[in-house]
């Protein structure tokens, strides 16, 4: 079998012409394998190597062909590996002829075709998470084995993808019946455990005979979690840039009562709320402290209720009267409860966790600014109060008397302008812790005197005011002699002694709307008069002469 190839005509022409016309490799070996012809491929291959020759010589005298009619072989060709396949015969005279084809470009084609399917199938299955087509009818005929969104390639297959698809976006196109080429395009999806899932996806329709429509291929990719990521950092953004408006009034000095009505804004708008109601704690009541929308009618008999019960949990409190979901949830203060927010809206729609996230963190805020607010209003009472009284200072007093008579252009008032009769007695004899608690006393009497739209005040020492709002002489009298009565029967206890009893004198001071007298100088009649008042004797009031400055005529007025 080592021998070359023998140049030996054929013994009929038949054969011969089988040979030299064959138009790849031909040879007629002998039963035990020797070659007895071959055509010029045979030769011609046998250049580039003998080891399919040898191969071939082995399996014919071992009777391969018996068994086995057809059997490939490899070869080296002058551009690297191919294969040889040979077709084999036995002929009357015992010998065995092999008719040869080259495999080579076949082989490669077929091996460059399986890559090629094998490079798709890879892709496919990096680039999407499943890939999927559906028949005329709309329905899966194939999906990926891997599945799809919990669903395994079985329990897809004879579906219709509109059984899956988020009712909120049943309306929109889908991919899996589309007419047209899609790039990539988003599809929610209802998952087998019945979370969302967004599919991006690209496909293209199958056509058949004359342009019919047939169904359609693609590959989707699941992109929930990043879409989910998207969101929540949008959530975190939109957060963000509303408890921003809270934060910012704060830091520019917008007054507290200001700040807690854009809070309100801001829950409303940030939860999609109908309203919202902010309170702040005083005691075991919470009182309202600033709002956004018309209140319901149904919300005033659970409001403490609801309070409480939000005031005793650190998570928002939710229920529901009627048709009404409300929400709330405390604000706290270096750790202790000092209001609440509240916010509700109608229908079916409950609120999410995302609501109830935000709330908690305007809830934060808030309760920052209710601190805030009573801070700034303490210090405006100690600005505009007396700090043993609770009465207005002097400063606040003349600035709201300008004011009143300001505004006060027609009809009377009076000024009440009054001192206490033995008061010093009782700073000599019992000292002036003993004298406060008087001063105390004439406060909270003048607090239980004064109507709504009065004013009263301590100018100091033991000199008090009240103006008594649209009163005539009359009536400036009556409140004058019911003070001189009250202020001797609740001061008596506190009194030196019974040879000093404690009381009032008092000058009474008429102001005519219109007239144009200042404020000082109503103070300085009204003081006047208190002296005429002590001039009759202790206990006394008087009545201060009319001012000076004249009546200005009204407009049109001869």
């Amino acid at each position: 079998m080592d021998a070359a190839i023998p140049s030996a005509p054929a013994e009929s022409a038949e054969l011969d012409a089988l040979l030299s016309g064959w138009p790849g490799p031909a040879l007629r070996l002998a039963d035990g394998g020797q070659v007895r012809d071959a055509n010029g491929r045979a030769r011609e291959m046998e250049r580039h190597g003998r080891d399919w020759l040898d191969g071939l010589s082995a399996w014919v005298a071992e009777g391969g062909p018996a068994v086995e009619p057809v059997r490939s072989f490899p070869v080296e060709t002058g551009h690297g590996p191919g294969a040889l396949e040979f077709a084999v015969t036995r002929l009357p005279d015992g010998d065995v002829l092999c008719l040869g084809r080259d495999m080579t470009l076949e082989r490669r084609l077929r091996n460059a075709l399986t890559e090629s399917r094998q490079r798709y199938k890879d892709l496919v299955d990096i680039s999407s998470d499943f890939a999927w087509e559906t028949g005329p009818d709309g329905r899966f005929v194939f999906v990926s084995p891997a599945g799809a969104i919990g669903y395994t390639a079985d329990e897809l297959v004879g579906r219709h993808p509109a059984e899956l698809v988020l009712e909120e976006f049943a309306d929109q196109p889908l991919p899996f019946d589309t007419r047209t080429p899609i790039g990539r395009t988003e599809v929610w999806l209802r998952a087998k455990d019945g979370t969302p899932a967004c599919l991006v996806s690209s496909a293209l329709p199958l056509t058949g005979p004359a342009g019919v429509w047939m169904g359609a291929r693609g590959a989707c990719r699941n992109i929930t979690e990043v879409r989910l990521r998207g969101m929540e950092l949008a959530q975190v953004r939109l957060r963000e840039k509303y408890l921003g408006y809270i934060v910012s009034s704060t830091r520019d000095d917008v007054e507290p009562a200001k700040t807690l009505e854009i809070a309100a804004g801001v829950a409303v708008n940030a939860t999609g709320a109908d309203g919202a109601r902010l309170f702040a704690k005083v005691g075991d009541d919470f009182p309202e402290a600033a709002g956004q929308g018309e209140a319901p009618e149904a919300l005033a008999g659970s409001l403490p209720r609801l309070l409480a019960h939000a005031a005793s949990q650190a998570e928002p409190a939710e229920a529901v009267l009627g048709d009404l979901h409300l929400l709330a949830c405390r604000t706290l203060f270096r750790h202790e409860v000092n209001g609440a927010v509240l916010v509700w809206r109608r229908g079916e729609r409950r609120w999410t966790g995302d609501d109830t996230s935000m709330i908690r963190a305007i809830a934060d805020h808030v309760g920052v600014a209710v601190a805030q607010a009573r801070y700034q209003e303490r210090l405006k009472t100690l600005s505009e109060r007396d700090g043993l009284t609770g009465l207005y200072n002097r400063r606040t007093f003349m600035e709201k008397l300008e004011q009143r008579l300001a505004r006060n252009t027609a009809g009377n008032s009076a000024l009440l302008y009054f001192d206490l009769d033995n008061f010093k007695a009782v700073n000599d004899l019992q000292g002036h812790t003993a004298g406060d608690e008087v001063l105390r006393a004439v406060g909270a009497l003048l607090e239980r005197l004064a109507r709504a739209g009065d004013l009263a005040g301590r100018l100091g020492g033991d000199e008090f005011v009240l103006w008594a709002d649209r009163v005539d002489e009359a009536g400036g009298l009556r409140i004058a002699d019911r003070l001189l009565h009250e202020a001797a029967e609740f001061l008596r206890p506190l009194s030196a002694g019974p040879d000093k009893p404690l009381g009032v004198s008092i000058g009474v001071a008429l102001h005519q709307g219109g007239g144009g007298e200042p404020a000082q100088a109503l103070v300085d009649r009204s003081d006047h008069a208190m002296y005429a008042a002590k001039r009759m004797g202790k206990g006394h009031r008087a009545l201060a002469p009319a001012a000076a400055i004249p009546v200005q005529p009204r407009d049109g007025a001869a």
